[in-house]
C-alpha cells in the first residue's frame, strides 16, 4: 500500500533497495495482482532478488461467511501458494454489521473453523488484522485470540499488530505470542481527533507521529517478539513521493535510532 501506485518489479527493487527481507502483495490495488504476471513468475522475481513474500492481501469482509468469501479466500490461497507466500491477509468486515455481542464471536469462530482446513491444505498462515474503527466487528485482539485458541489454531493464524487500529482501539494487550507481522505508518496532524483519524491521515513514521509507534514497537521486542515490521501508508502525498526509497529510508532510520535509543 505505501508503493501503491508502483508496479510489482518496483515494489522489489525498492525493497532489495533498502535491505528489506520481504514485501506485502494486495489485491486491492488499480491493475491486476502481480500485473498480470503469473503468481509462479512473480514469486520467481523475488526470489531472484532474495526477497520473501509475506503476505498476499486480501481477504475482505472474512468473518461474513459465506459461499462467496469461501470461493475468495481460495483463489487468493491457490495464488499465494503458486507465488511461495508464507500466508494470506484476513480483513474483518467494517460496514456496523454483525456487531452484537455473542454474534461477532460466532461469526468469527465460523470463519476460523472454516479458513483452517484451507490454510493446512495450502500451508500458509492466515494474517487476521483487527481494526480500531467502531463500526468493525473485529476490534479487539482479545477477540481474535480467543477465537484462535479455542479452536487450536495458534500458528495457523497470527494477529497484525497495525499501530494504527491498535491506537484506535484504545490500547491494550499486545499478544506478542500470537502476532506475524505489524504494520507502522504514523499520524502526524496535531489538531486532529483520534475518532477522526482514518486511511488518509497514515504517513510514514517521523518524530511527530501520535500513534506511539516507537513505544509499541519497544514493548512487543521486550516482549520477546521477532518478526517484520511493514510500512501500510494509506495517505495520497506518501503515494505521490518524488523520491519513494529516500523518503522510506529517512523513516526506517528514524524508527531504529529511536528504539535503539530506548533499549540503551
Amino acid at each position: 500500500m505505501t508503493l501503491a501506485r508502483m508496479p510489482y518489479l518496483g515494489l522489489l527493487d525498492t525493497a532489495k533497495a533498502l535491505g528489506c527481507i520481504g514485501v506485502e502483495v494486495r489485491n486491492d490495488l488499480p491493475g491486476p495482482l502481480f500485473d498480470g504476471l503469473a503468481p509462479e513468475a512473480a514469486g520467481d522475481l523475488a526470489k531472484e532478488k532474495g526477497l520473501r513474500i509475506l503476505a498476499l492481501a486480501e481477504v475482505k469482509r472474512f468473518n461474513d461467511w459465506g459461499p462467496e468469501r469461501r470461493a475468495e479466500a481460495e483463489a487468493l490461497m491457490r495464488a499465494a501458494r503458486a507465488c511461495g507466500a508464507e500466508a494470506v491477509a484476513l480483513i474483518p468486515r467494517n460496514d456496523n454489521g454483525g456487531m452484537g455481542n455473542g454474534e461477532r464471536q460466532a461469526n468469527l469462530r465460523l470463519a476460523l473453523l472454516e479458513l483452517k482446513p484451507m490454510l493446512e491444505d495450502h500451508d500458509l498462515i492466515g494474517l487476521v488484522e483487527p481494526l480500531g474503527f467502531p463500526i468493525c466487528a473485529l476490534r479487539h485482539k482479545a477477540e481474535a485470540v480467543e477465537a484462535i485458541e479455542a479452536l487450536d489454531a495458534t500458528g495457523r493464524f497470527r494477529l497484525v499488530h497495525d499501530t494504527f487500529h491498535h491506537h484506535l482501539a484504545g490500547g491494550g494487550p499486545l499478544w506478542p505470542a500470537h502476532t506475524g507481522v505489524v504494520h507502522v505508518f504514523g499520524v502526524v496532524e496535531p489538531g486532529l481527533a483520534v475518532e477522526d483519524m482514518a486511511d488518509r491521515h497514515r504517513v510514514l513514521v517521523d518524530g511527530a507521529d501520535r500513534l506511539g509507534n516507537l513505544d509499541q514497537l519497544a514493548a512487543l521486542q521486550a516482549a520477546g517478539w521477532r518478526g517484520p515490521v511493514s510500512f501500510e501508508c494509506f495517505a495520497p502525498e506518501v503515494h505521490a513521493a518524488a523520491d519513494p526509497v529516500g523518503a522510506l529510508r529517512r523513516s526506517m532510520d528514524i524508527i531504529a535510532a529511536r528504539l535503539s535509543a530506548q533499549a540503551a
